[in-house]
């Protein structure tokens, strides 16, 4: 029985970036002798055993054949005889499939320390073609190493297209596409990720709401970049370099996608697109199945988006309205996430990612206003039941009224 450290955690150990996650590769067991040792076995589909005191994953060497369609399609067989170069190459990119003894001593069969010099997300072998899933890990790697000036190998993006084009994407269960695709939100430019998917045709399989806004020309005057889908990377952009979470990016992602339904005609204004795009941000949201704070927060931001723009402009009445659909009186919370999206998207304009943005003050004052309105005072008037609501309602738009004359000195 051999032991060995595998796939990311080599790779960045090489690459000195911190390691979290470590995998290990047993070569020459049985799953008898890895139970006879300890080990607790995980997942009935291949075998995988947890150390009994690490409760790190240990996985038997294996090989896999492609038995079926889609990211669970294939056969997988261990035994004794499976050597550790023959489980390496059925991983997906040669970076990931390195290995290292406890002495540390490197097993690299397909150059993945070349690939690592070279800056390159290269294929291990044409298998890499079988898992429609690779598509979508490449360019969240791609996303991730960005920074360290990795690309995507030529004759890889050209696998990925025609992965993209053989209609494999489409066997992708909602919930593995969510997890890459959250996952590769969060990296440090996932931009790139939405990028390399259009670069080898998945965007528009997976997301082709989002494909329909490249070549989509907006006013330069508001719009340096002109083009709606630039626009919407750029804004991308600015969400990772200040940190965002997760809804906020994929708020940030799908907040312009009425501009794909502007007739060409009436280019480049985009009238009522907030309005227009709900369907799709609604269509999105339901495909991947994205966790609710997300949908939520999407539908608020591509409704509304402009109104953060203008709100130095609004009257009260739409002020107190806007601060009624964000329940901001019971989830401040999500009302900053708009607002930090509403940030992201003017500053994810040509030459204007500096800009101030004294939207953001002014709405969160606002809602500071109208949620120091009291209820105690007004029961003490009498008022109980919707007669409660209503002069709630008249108190905070009173509030807001004062807070508006008060800026507008």
């Amino acid at each position: 029985m051999q032991i060995y450290k595998v796939g990311g955690a080599v790779r960045d150990r090489l690459l000195g970036k911190p390691v979290t996650d470590i995998d290990w590769v047993v070569v020459g067991a049985t799953a008898e002798e890895m139970l006879a040792k300890g080990f607790r076995p995980v997942g009935s589909d291949f075998p995988v055993f947890l150390h009994p005191k690490s409760g790190e994953e240990y996985a038997l060497a294996r090989t896999e054949r492609k038995s079926g369609r889609g990211y669970g399609g294939f056969t997988f067989h261990a035994s004794p005889e499976v050597t550790l170069e023959e489980d390496l190459i059925r991983r997906d990119l040669t970076i990931n499939a390195m290995a290292e003894d406890d002495h540390g001593v490197l097993t690299d069969p397909y150059h993945g320390q070349q690939d690592l010099e070279n800056r390159l997300l290269r294929h291990v072998s044409p298998a890499f073609a079988e898992d429609p899933l690779r598509v979508l890990r490449v360019a969240r790697f791609a996303a991730r190493y960005a920074g360290l000036g990795f690309q995507v190998a030529p004759d890889t993006l050209e696998l990925m297209r025609q992965l993209s084009e053989s209609g494999e994407l489409e066997a992708l269960t909602p919930e593995r596409s969510w997890k890459e695709i959250s996952r590769a939100l969060m990296e440090d430019h996932p931009q790139v990720f939405i990028q390399v998917l259009r670069d080898c045709g998945a965007l528009k399989v997976l997301l082709p709401e989002v494909e329909a806004l490249f070549g989509v020309p907006q006013p330069a005057a508001h719009h340096p970049e002109i083009d709606s889908g630039v626009h919407t990377l750029s804004v991308l952009e600015q969400a990772a370099l200040h940190k965002q979470p997760l809804s906020v990016r994929w708020a940030c992602l799908l907040h312009d996608l009425g501009k794909g339904l502007t007739p060409q005609s009436e280019w480049p204004q985009h009238i009522a697109h907030e309005h227009k795009g709900l369907k799709l941000i609604k269509q999105v949201n339901e495909r991947f199945k994205a966790p609710r704070d997300c949908q939520e927060l999407a539908l608020l931001v591509g409704q509304y988006h402009t109104h953060g723009h203008r709100a130095l402009e609004l009257k009260p009445s739409t002020l107190a309205e806007l601060l009624q659909s964000f329940d901001v009186y019971r989830r401040p919370q999500r009302f900053e996430e708009f607002i930090a999206a509403c940030e992201m998207d003017a500053r994810g304009r040509l030459g204007l990612e500096e800009r101030a943005y004294p939207q953001a003050n002014y709405l969160r004052g606002a809602a500071t206003a109208a949620r120091t309105v009291a209820v105690q005072p007004l029961l003490e008037q009498g008022f109980k039941g919707p007669e409660l609501g209503e002069a709630l309602k008249r108190e905070r738009l009173k509030a807001l009224k004062a807070y508006k004359e008060q800026h507008s000195r």
